[in-house]
Parts: C-alpha cells; sequence; structure tokens
C-alpha cells in the first residue's frame, strides 16, 4: 500500500477540526432553540385493556391534514415564544396514532359529509350524503330504514349525547352525528324541495330538534338554518330544555345543572378564532369545557364531538393564519379535556381530510412559519460567524413563502405579480400565492392522523380505513 501523503492527512485533519467546530456550533444553537419548548408529555403505547371507558369525545380539526398539523405546531410554539419545530400540540403525546385513508366511497379526494358518515357510522358514503349508504340513496327519508346513527347509538346504551361546533351545527360534520340526508345542502326546511319533499326527506335542522334523535346538548353556529317553530319544538322536547343565542345567555347558564341546551351563536358559521368578539361567542375551549361539565353532571356517561370547523373554510379561503389560529383553538379544546377528563374518558383527535396546503422552500429553523424563506446559514457564515443570506429568489428574482397552497382564489404568481416582503405575508389577511386558479382551494387525498388515548385507544395503530374509527368508538362504549 502507498504512503499516504503527508499534505493529505494535513488537509483531512484540517477538515475534520473545522466539521468538528461546526458541529459544536450548530448542536450549541439548536440547544439554545430547543431550551425553552419542552415537549408534550409522550405517553407509552398503551396495552390491549378489556376496560369500558365511561365517556368518548371525538375530536375533529376540519381539514387538519398532516401539514396543517405540523405548520400549526411551528406556529403555535412560535406565538408563545417557543421553538417552534421542537414545539408540541396537546394531543401529540398521545400514545395510540394511526394513518387513516380519507377516500369516500366514490371519491379519491374526499368531502365532509362522506368522511364524517365513515367515522361516526362506520361505511363509506358517496361523497356529499350524510349517514345514507351509498346502494340506498334515500334511506332515512319517509319510513325508509337506515343504519343508526352514532347518537341513536349512545342513546340507547343509556349514555348521553353531545355536540360542538365552530361550524353551522347542521354542517356536514356536526349533522353525521345525528341526521340522514341524501344531500348535505338540505340544512334547513327551505332547502327540501323536489324529490327530497315528494320522498319525505326532512331538514337537518327539523332532525336535530326532534326529541326522537337523542341529542341532549348542541353548542355552535347556524340559528338561520332553524325555523322559529323549530327552535319552539326544542323548548317543549321534554324535560328542561332551553333554547339560546348570545354569548350572555351562555355565560349566565349553570352546567351542573345538566339541562338539555341547543346554543346558536350566530346566524352563519362562528367567527374565525382570530376574529373572535369574546363577549358575544364563547371558544371552542369554553364550549368545550361546558359540554364536559353538563354531560358529566347526568351521571350517564356520554359521547361528545367537537368539531374545529373553520380550519376548513380559512384553508378554502387560502388564507393559512386564521386556519392555523383554528389549529390553536383546537389545541386548547383538546387540553382543556385533558385536563377535565381521566382514565374513564377515550379522547380521540382527528381530521376528516386534508388541504392542498404545502410546507417548503428549505427555510432556517426559526424561520417565521408564515414569513418568506430564508435558508439557513451557509458552512463559510457560520465559520466567520457571519449573518446568513436573506430571503431565497425564485427563477423570477422575487422572494416566496414557505406556505403555499397548490390550487385556489389566492393570488396567481406571474411577471406583473409585486415581489413579496415578510411584512405583506405575515399579516392576518395575506392570502398565500397558488399555482392553479379556482374558485376555491381544494381538499386534497392523502392520509390524516388520529391519536388517541383511554380505554380501547389500543385499537388505533397502523394504516386504518376512516370507517374503523367508528369501529373503535363502538367497541370502546360496546354500542354494537
Amino acid at each position: 500500500m502507498r504512503p499516504i501523503p503527508h499534505v493529505f492527512t494535513r488537509k483531512t485533519w484540517l477538515l475534520s477540526a473545522c466539521l468538528a467546530m461546526l458541529i459544536t456550533q450548530a448542536c450549541k444553537k439548536i440547544n439554545d432553540t430547543t431550551a425553552d419548548s419542552p415537549l408534550a408529555p409522550q405517553s407509552a403505547v398503551q396495552k390491549p385493556s378489556d376496560s369500558t371507558p365511561k365517556s368518548l369525545i371525538l375530536f375533529i380539526g376540519d381539514g387538519m391534514g398532516l401539514s396543517t398539523i405540523t405548520a400549526g405546531r411551528i406556529f403555535d410554539g412560535q406565538s408563545k415564544g417557543l421553538s417552534g419545530e421542537g414545539h408540541s400540540l396537546s394531543f401529540e403525546g398521545f400514545g395510540n396514532v394511526a394513518l387513516i385513508k380519507t377516500y369516500n366511497f366514490d371519491a379519491q379526494v374526499p368531502d365532509s359529509a362522506g368522511t364524517a358518515t365513515a367515522m361516526m357510522s362506520g361505511y363509506k358514503a358517496r361523497i356529499g350524503t350524510i349517514n345514507v349508504p351509498p346502494d340506498n340513496l334515500l334511506a332515512g327519508c319517509g319510513d325508509r330504514p337506515a343504519p343508526p346513527t352514532l347518537a341513536k347509538r349512545a342513546s340507547a346504551k343509556g349514555l348521553s349525547v353531545g355536540l360542538v361546533s365552530t361550524a353551522r351545527i347542521t354542517h356536514a360534520t356536526p349533522a353525521a352525528v345525528f341526521s340522514h340526508a341524501p344531500s348535505r345542502n338540505w340544512e334547513a326546511d327551505k332547502d327540501i324541495k323536489g324529490i327530497a319533499a315528494e320522498s319525505g326527506c326532512r331538514s337537518i335542522a327539523a332532525q336535530l330538534v326532534d326529541p326522537a334523535t337523542a341529542v341532549n346538548l348542541a353548542l355552535g353556529g347556524g340559528h338561520k338554518e332553524f325555523t322559529d317553530a323549530q327552535k319552539q319544538v326544542w323548548r317543549e322536547g321534554g324535560g328542561d330544555h332551553i333554547y339560546i343565542e348570545s354569548g350572555a345567555d351562555f355565560g349566565a347558564l349553570n352546567a351542573q345543572d345538566g339541562q338539555d341546551i341547543l346554543g346558536l351563536f350566530t346566524p352563519s358559521h362562528m367567527s374565525y378564532e382570530a376574529d373572535r368578539k369574546k363577549t358575544d361567542e364563547p371558544s371552542l375551549a369554553e364550549m368545550t369545557r361546558f359540554a364536559i361539565e353538563n354531560l358529566s353532571a347526568r351521571g350517564t356517561g356520554y359521547v361528545l364531538m367537537v368539531e374545529a370547523g373553520r380550519i376548513d373554510h380559512a384553508h378554502h379561503g387560502g388564507n393559512a393564519y386564521r386556519a392555523l389560529r383554528d389549529v390553536q383553538a383546537l389545541n386548547e379544546a383538546v387540553a382543556t379535556a385533558i385536563d377535565m377528563t381521566g382514565g374513564d374518558t377515550t379522547l380521540l383527535v382527528t381530521a376528516d381530510h386534508s388541504h392542498v396546503f404545502t410546507i417548503a422552500g428549505y427555510p432556517k429553523r426559526g424561520n417565521p412559519i408564515l414569513g418568506l424563506v430564508t435558508p439557513p446559514q451557509s458552512l463559510e457564515q457560520l465559520l466567520n460567524d457571519q449573518e446568513g443570506d436573506g430571503p431565497v429568489l425564485a427563477k423570477d428574482d422575487k422572494p416566496y413563502t414557505t406556505l403555499g397552497y397548490h390550487n385556489g382564489s389566492g393570488p396567481q404568481r406571474n411577471d406583473d405579480s409585486p415581489a413579496l416582503t415578510d411584512n405583506a405575508v405575515q399579516a392576518p389577511d395575506f392570502r398565500q400565492q397558488v399555482a392553479v386558479p379556482l374558485g376555491s382551494e381544494t381538499h386534497s387525498g392523502e392520509d390524516v392522523a388520529l391519536y388517541a388515548q383511554g380505554p380501547g385507544a389500543e385499537r388505533v395503530r397502523g394504516v386504518m380505513d376512516q370507517d374503523e374509527i367508528a369501529a373503535v368508538i363502538d367497541a370502546a362504549l360496546g354500542l354494537r
């Protein structure tokens, strides 16, 4: 073997020394940025258990796909002055996690009606239909039989039933708790026309106020979908039924009274968390707290569905800021439930579908998640203790954002587009640029995550079809 030249050995040593110094500096910087960002407590994967939970809470972040969870985690950490990348949301410490396939019976990229049906009723439905089997499209209309809803199955077991949403309470996801609708658009009586009327179909609003529907508590938006007569039907529904429409009336209620309550705080959807007036509308966490107290006071055990419905709406509008603020609202609601419940309550956190929402561009660690892509320091800059470069420029010599949408109604990037600035892109009303112009941004078809904690959580593992979530719920509570 030929001897290694002395000059080569010297260069190798110098390179090794430089790399060692670089690694030391990098590790110090990483330690500096993570010291103030403790991770959520991590639970061990739950062992199989024969115990039956007394209650179960299903949290749904509408449109909260994996990219939204990642961006939401970073956004939440950065907004608290912590390291966003090393941060954790309240439910990320749950010990059981699975990936969920979201396709509808007839659609590769799903909608909320079909996905909510799968989660709560246990079968794949056609896009746009709520709790209607794909081979029986008028099920539940008139005298036509239909598989029992989650509300009916839980009530038959003696459990109380509650639902909370920042969307209209007659919107697809909350409606799937209690109703059958061949069209998700049949929210109000005025929507029942033609074949719907001829077939004896009822609006989602009419079904909710019917005592036979078995909903004890519903809090959200959408009072314009209900007639005065329907509101009165709720008030007269037997027992102590209360109907409210204001934040002040909500604040005056005593959750421990265990009254049946329909609270509709806005004509349509509730406000985005970023725009909510605290005196007019309760937060998702406040409604969750009230629901847990109210349902627990009955002593029956309960099923509660909590939806952060406006994550989805902000994404459809191409506004990442409001979507991420509503992820924060869901995170706070889950944290509230964790604090208020114990080992007799199963908690599930998932999404119905994802969005064409991306995180890209090699930004440096700690870069504002809503900001322009700014790269990490180069090796030369680190070794010479120099500042890093400014924003990365695309082929059009203009900077671009970390967050973006594949399609939607946001601004399309072209030669005439003004150069983006950090101040502009981090403003609450900024809408990210899109590649394909559409009237509204669309859902996407990739898997979403399911996080689980409590009795029965061991059934959440691997890659699952979305209708298996209903099987997890039913098996945990012994519903069928």
